[in-house]
């Protein structure tokens, strides 16, 4: 995907359809069949979303940015089998754009454990950063919630913060931000709070042209349809609803590309609304 001078490029890891379908549960067979246009990328003609798990690569001026880092190979997640001890080739596909060595910043939207897997790798039984000369960003607000390890979250979630953040912390490596830095001079972060306290969205600006990347302020297409639609995933309810139609209501009607965290392919589109409500065109 071109904007302006940046290019964004995303790097699948795992299906995530039926997981999501899960994690929503007003996205019934039933409800979704009723949303034409979610066929056939977003769902097929028996209602069954189709989503991945990926990250993107963003190239803007001399920065190579890594955004949302995936479940991550062999990691044992127990309340979430289906991502459990994954062996998906990921990196081998991520090293056919760049090595790791030449990426310079990291983004993760938020820190449940889908979004920063690849943060680290395991070596010889200690987990160590990825990406060695890279600067770890996150927001303040995020990285503070997480270490205080909330009993309230799923252990997958805990287990992600302990294996994927904290070592790069460790590790010197991280920068904690304010909900909307200005990461480079085309990067900047969205405040969208709700599906976890410090979670942003990643908008890329460049010459006249802009893209935002939705970290999970929706997970699905079907969401920007019925944006009332939410998850029990989501750490403030209502608050991830307001940040969810504020996102959509931002966009619609403008030409930035709308890039969803975990849309298949297509994985961008634009917004529109009309008299039925929002759409992804």
């Amino acid at each position: 995907m071109i904007v302006g001078s940046a290019t964004i490029t995303p790097i699948f890891e795992v299906d995530a359809g039926q997981v999501i379908q899960e994690g929503l549960p007003d996205a019934t067979p039933e409800s979704i069949k009723q949303i034409a246009w979610l066929r056939p990328a977003y769902a097929d003609d028996n209602g069954k979303l189709k989503a991945q798990v990926q990250a993107f690569l963003i190239e803007a001026g001399d920065k190579k940015i890594v955004v949302d880092s995936c479940v991550g190979d062999s990691r044992n997640r127990p309340d979430m089998p289906e991502w459990s001890h994954l062996q998906t080739g990921f990196m081998e596909r991520f090293k056919k754009v760049w090595q790791p060595e030449e990426v310079g910043i990291v983004l993760c939207t938020h820190m449940h454990f889908d979004h920063v897997g690849w943060n680290t790798t395991l070596v010889r039984g200690k987990w160590m950063p990825t990406f060695p000369n890279a600067k770890y960003i996150f927001t303040k607000r995020e990285f503070t919630y997480w270490n205080s390890k909330p009993e309230k979250e799923m252990e997958v979630d805990r287990l992600g913060f302990a294996e994927c953040v904290l070592p790069v912390y460790e590790a010197g490596l991280c920068e904690l931000v304010s909900d909307d830095y200005q990461v480079t001079k085309e990067v900047s972060l969205l405040a969208t709070p709700g599906h976890t306290p410090g979670h942003v969205a990643v908008l890329v600006e460049s010459s006249g042209q802009s893209a935002v990347i939705s970290g999970d302020a929706l997970y699905h297409p079907c969401q920007i349809a019925h944006p009332e639609w939410s998850t029990p995933w989501d750490t403030d309810t209502k608050r991830a609803n307001k940040s969810r139609r504020e996102l959509l209501e931002r966009f619609a009607g403008t030409s930035t590309l709308f890039i969803g965290a975990h849309f298949a392919e297509p994985v961008a589109g634009k917004l529109i609304k009309d008299a039925e409500g929002f759409k992804l065109v």
